[in-house]
């Protein structure tokens, strides 16, 4: 069974429209995995959300009111409405998200046997599995001939956008759901967090697609700011193995600092960074190891794919003292979330890592490396940089899955490991 779980709070237009877009889904593909529901979380809305009992293509809806805004975690109470038992699902959305077809079901079945006793992380039961989560055109990149998809921005290799990803239903109770101490952002770094020490994986689907119309009403960008400092800076106290806490701290803030400048919200940044150090000695502490961490941050995932994807390319084009000595010459270009990460895997790698804005330094490249373990910017970076320079050597850090169950391989046979992608669609129903 499959329960779509989508939180509201007075935003009836973009509910009715969301609505209307997933009255367009083959209700009967859910017939495979026992059928499906349509629970709203009304977040104490000004005036009660009102949505009718079925939608035209048959998948019925129901609503839960809840008296005062819960936020993320609204949508523990819609889960816990689902039904129970090991083949309920989840697929949580935003009330401007929705999917934009039926293929990601045979990712949950594919999900739903996966998994046993194994200290090998690929053979771990997937709890969650995480949509490509798309940003529609403007109206001027809709008028462009050769139009490029956009996607949303966050997440890592093992930690899910919550607009867009089907979960298990009793583990997501089991963990206790989504913190209600977050509101929003960072809720799902923490899920995330909670799974993996759980024993369970997130893996990420490009045939799971979804639509997220990402609505500009209430964005208060120093809001936003505050509770993105203060929250990821939770994530990284609770989680980071001790060695590594106060590096993770410090690039949690120095990060959003940077953001807070560019979008005018220090005020709101300070307020929020001021509430972390008030609130430090109060996070429940869960320690990870240092294995554990390493899939959490996508450092893991970044070793086992440039590993292989530095191995199929030259060394280098041209000459040089790096080149004599064996070491590829690469450019870590766009940066991103964790390109710490990204660059510390290069360097053990042994490459030598190069200012991509530099003509002495592009001279002799192996190859451009895309900054950022987020799989949105990732791959917009190198649809970007592909684009523009055709043929060029251009190497994802990771890469998601085609569906869930298939094989997750650099592509060899190609001079750029990623050119092969990048000319062909992502797979849809």
């Amino acid at each position: 069974m499959l329960t779509y779980i989508i939180p509201t709070r007075d935003r009836p237009e973009r509910l009715t429209l969301t609505l209307a877009e997933m009255a367009k889904l083959d209700a009967r593909a859910h017939e495979r995995i026992g059928g499906a529901q349509i629970i709203i979380v009304d977040n104490a809305s000004r005036f009660p959300v009102l949505a009718p009992d079925r939608l035209p293509n048959g998948i019925p809806v129901r609503v839960i009111y809840r008296t005062t805004n819960e936020a993320a975690a609204g949508r523990n109470a819609g889960a816990a409405a689902a039904p129970a038992g090991p083949d309920s699902w989840l697929l949580m959305l935003d009330d401007d998200s929705y999917p934009m077809n039926t293929a990601f079901i045979d990712d949950i079945l594919a999900a739903a046997g996966s998994g046993g006793p194994s200290h090998d992380p690929s053979d771990l039961p997937v709890g969650a599995i995480a949509a490509e989560v798309f940003l529609p055109p403007t109206a001027v990149e809709a008028s462009e001939e050769h139009m490029q998809e956009k996607h949303e921005a966050g997440g890592l290799p093992e930690v899910f956008i919550g607009c867009g990803v089907a979960i298990r239903r009793d583990l997501f109770l089991q963990l206790g759901g989504y913190d209600p101490s977050f509101g929003y952002y960072a809720e799902e770094y923490d899920f995330c967090a909670k799974l993996l020490l759980a024993g369970y994986r997130v893996v990420w689907s490009r045939r799971f697609r979804v639509m997220h119309h990402k609505d500009a009403q209430g964005r208060d960008m120093d809001e936003i700011l505050r509770r993105l400092v203060r929250n990821n800076g939770w994530v990284a106290l609770r989680y980071a193995p001790e060695v590594h806490r106060c590096a993770a701290l410090s690039d949690t803030v120095s990060r959003y600092f940077d953001i807070a400048r560019r979008e005018n919200a220090v005020a709101g940044y300070q307020i929020g960074l001021d509430e972390l150090k008030q609130s430090m000695d109060i996070q429940p502490r869960a320690e990870m190891s240092e294995s554990l961490w390493d899939r959490f941050t996508g450092l893991a995932a970044a070793r086992r794919w440039l590993a292989q994807a530095l191995a199929g390319i030259d060394s280098c084009s041209e000459g040089g003292a790096a080149c004599r000595a064996g070491r590829p010459r690469v450019a870590l270009v766009d940066p991103g979330k964790n390109a710490w990460a990204v660059r510390q895997v290069l360097e053990e790698l042994g490459a030598h890592v190069v200012d991509p804005g530099s003509d002495r330094d592009r001279a002799g490249l192996s190859a451009s490396v895309i900054g950022t373990l987020s799989p949105g910017p990732m791959l917009d970076s190198a649809r970007r940089l592909l684009g523009a320079r055709p043929g060029a050597n251009v190497l994802t850090p990771w890469m998601p899955l085609q569906a869930v169950g298939s094989c997750a391989q650099p592509l060899r046979e190609s001079a750029a490991p990623i050119a092969a992608w990048s000319n062909t669609d992502s797979v849809a129903a």
